[in-house]
């Protein structure tokens, strides 16, 4: 049994779901952050529980062939990332092994694997969207970063290798534009649009009316010509204060029009994989009904729509669901329809209207999905059930209540939305068993 306080001699053999590493001091599980498989370490026991320990790294005595030393130098204190102390292929296989591992032991699925795992071509600069925090450095000037790990402490960032370039521009053009008049700064939104290159600003500030905001147009568009939309966050909600409300965006064959408010995912040539693999599962023919629920703005409901006879998709944010409709029109797309309501409430009452779709996509925040729902769902009895998860752990739990209920695990994907981090995103494909 290891001590509290206490320094001992590990080796690390796996990968948490959280990133950690997992070793053994005489057959007692501790967890070490920022270690590999295959490191041996020395480490500090921090917290003992009955069956594990937490830990921290005191020093790398023989570093794993899968140890690297991280580009970003602001790793690991800035908390944006998780994994850049491994290689890129040891980051895939610990995501890989993160959906198998969950399905396995919450799922109960014992002969399920990832059948895939889609990766980016380059695992940098790959982010849509950043959100930087803003803060005040010990001599009192403004600066603007991420928070670091495990605090709200925020740590400067010139230049994020996951961000686009030009986001260190305008980084430093809001930074310059606080310091000179003193503005009370939260934080700093900017999107980009990959398809049509255009990029949206907004800047959260404390108050209702910011100073010399004809500046901040100045400097921004001083940066670049592409930066088409400027709002600023105040307490009264969010006020567009140059150029179009929404930035446009090409996905999967649609046009998305991204208001500041719009769900949209933050790597668009990995959603895109993403999606076409989850339509590719759906096997959607030009007669089938198809049920989108947690729909977002559309972006999964418009291209199957474009495939099936009918898809209803269910979001509870009303923008998003506005967003949708206006991005079915702009498309000339009449077939799709969506409801703002929650999942749990609009799922079975559609089902006990009479629907029945034939296929059903699933796309849940990371809670994943309810049990109101998933009993809708089985009780439609859809030939296809395709579920896209942000959360292996709680896809294994809903695709358990589906295989108690009718259905069974027919193909399963992975994807790398977010190298450097610890997250992953899933497809998973169930069939009605006939």
């Amino acid at each position: 049994m290891v001590e509290n306080g206490e320094k001992y001699i590990a080796e690390i053999t796996g990968i948490s779901s959280d990133g950690n590493g997992v070793g053994t001091v005489d057959g007692f599980t501790v967890f070490v952050p920022y270690t590999v498989a295959g490191d041996t370490v020395e480490i500090e026991v921090t917290k003992v529980k009955s069956h594990y320990a937490l830990s921290r790294l005191v020093r790398i005595i023989t570093p794993s062939k899968d140890r690297i030393t991280p580009e970003c130098g602001l790793y690991p204190r800035c908390g944006g990332c998780g994994l850049l102390h491994m290689n890129y292929n040891a980051q895939r296989e610990a995501k890989k092994g993160f959906i198998e591992a969950a399905l396995r032991r919450i799922g109960g699925f014992k002969e399920l694997l990832c059948d895939e795992f889609i990766s980016p071509a380059t695992p940098v600069r790959y982010r849509n969207k950043c959100i930087y925090q803003m803060g005040k450095s010990e001599n009192g000037l403004h600066i603007s970063g991420f928070f670091a790990n495990g605090s709200h402490d925020v740590v400067p960032v010139s230049d994020c290798l996951i961000s686009p370039e030009i986001n260190s521009d305008i980084n430093a053009a809001v930074t310059e534009y606080s310091n000179e008049y003193n503005i009370d700064a939260k934080s700093l939104f900017i999107r980009h649009a990959r398809a049509t290159g255009e990029i949206m600003v907004m800047l959260s500030i404390g108050g209702n009316r910011p100073p010399e905001r004809e500046e901040l147009i100045r400097k921004l568009l001083a940066v670049s010509d592409k930066i088409v939309s400027v709002y600023i966050g105040t307490n009264n909600g969010n006020r567009l204060i140059y150029g179009k409300p929404e930035i446009t965006d090409m996905l999967c064959g649609i046009r998305f029009n991204i208001s500041p408010e719009s769900f949209y995912q933050i790597n668009p040539y990995m959603t895109e994989m993403l999606y076409n693999k989850a339509l590719e599962y759906a096997e959607i023919t030009k007669n089938d009904i198809v049920l989108d629920i947690y729909c977002g703005i559309g972006t999964i409901s418009l291209a199957a729509a474009k495939r099936a006879r009918r898809v209803t998709g269910i979001e509870i944010v009303k923008q998003a669901v506005a967003d949708a409709e206006k991005n079915a029109r702009r498309n000339g797309i009449s077939n799709a329809e969506f409801f703002a309501d929650s999942a749990e409430n609009a799922v079975p009452r559609l089902i006990e209207s009479g629907m029945k779709p034939d296929v059903v996509i699933l796309d849940p925040p990371r809670r994943g999905s309810d049990e109101a729902t998933l009993r809708a769902i089985v009780t439609a009895a859809p030939k296809r059930i395709v579920y896209v998860s942000c959360n292996p752990a709680t896809l294994a739990r809903d695709a358990k209540y589906l295989a108690a209920n009718g259905y069974t695990p027919a193909r399963c994907a992975g994807a790398d939305m977010f190298p450097g981090t610890v997250h992953v995103e899933t497809v998973l494909a169930m069939m009605r068993i006939q």
